[in-house]
């Protein structure tokens, strides 16, 4: 008998989304191959909030997201995260405007973030924790989205490079023989359009044996060229019909 599929998101939440897509507009999505299906590794770039919630509002498929582990770690953690990382180290708000302005945005990000069922991820030994349950994840048929940009300079259009943790995942998921579907996606956040590649197979990724760093390298320039693409119905048509060089 096949295994039932977890819940991935509670039925309160699913509630919440109907109500926020009143107030976020709708954003599209363009697929250049074929749509995500099943278990697949995503990797984006982040826009803040924006490519996330594209995703989570607008999207179909059945996933969970790679999220810092300070947003599933309580609210004081969060507060401190959100104030000194991510609005004054990456979004370049000045230091006591967003202690103010995280004194009401934290609780409500909060409770919006115990109901996104994050993989929570983490800077040291822990991380084998964020790999076991994505490969939880995978076992229960649910895709997993990866924000791996480096952000040190904040959000950029053009993407510095990629954070290598996506690849630890990739390389056990190739050691278990689970060769997943990888999906590199691009959110134009002025367009309020997501480009999502067509997909490649794991295998074929370790099989042309590159060092990490240079897979991580080559697959931020696909993502950046994802983002200058001119799309349009037919460009994507003829997309799907060429092999990623």
């Amino acid at each position: 008998m096949k295994k039932k599929s977890k819940a991935l998101r509670k039925k309160w939440f699913r509630g919440l989304k109907k109500i926020m897509r009143l107030f976020i507009k709708k954003s599209d999505f363009v697929y250049l191959g074929d749509k995500i299906e099943g278990n697949s590794i995503v990797l984006s770039n982040h826009v803040g909030t924006s490519a996330p919630l594209a995703w989570e509002l607008y999207s179909d498929a059945k996933f969970r997201f790679w999220g810092a582990s300070e947003m599933n770690s309580g609210l004081i953690k969060l507060y401190k995260y959100q104030t000194r990382v991510y609005y004054h180290e990456k979004k370049h708000w000045n230091l006591h405007l967003a202690r103010l302005f995280c004194l009401l945005a934290s609780p409500l990000t909060y409770i919006f973030y115990k109901g996104l069922n994050l993989i929570s991820t983490y800077h040291d030994v822990r991380f084998r924790t964020t790999l076991s349950e994505s490969i939880r994840t995978f076992e229960d048929g649910h895709s997993v989205i990866i924000f791996p940009e480096i952000s040190d300079k904040g959000y950029l259009d053009e993407l510095e490079g990629f954070h290598q943790g996506f690849l630890m995942l990739a390389s056990i998921c190739h050691k278990k023989g689970m060769d997943l579907s990888v999906y590199i996606s691009y959110y134009r956040k002025s367009e309020r359009l997501y480009v999502v590649d067509k997909p490649f197979k794991i295998s074929e990724l370790f099989a042309e044996g590159l060092s990490r760093d240079e897979m991580a390298k080559k697959l931020c320039n696909r993502c950046n060229e994802l983002g200058k693409m001119e799309i349009t119905a037919e460009s994507a048509e003829k997309e799907k019909a060429t092999k990623i060089s």
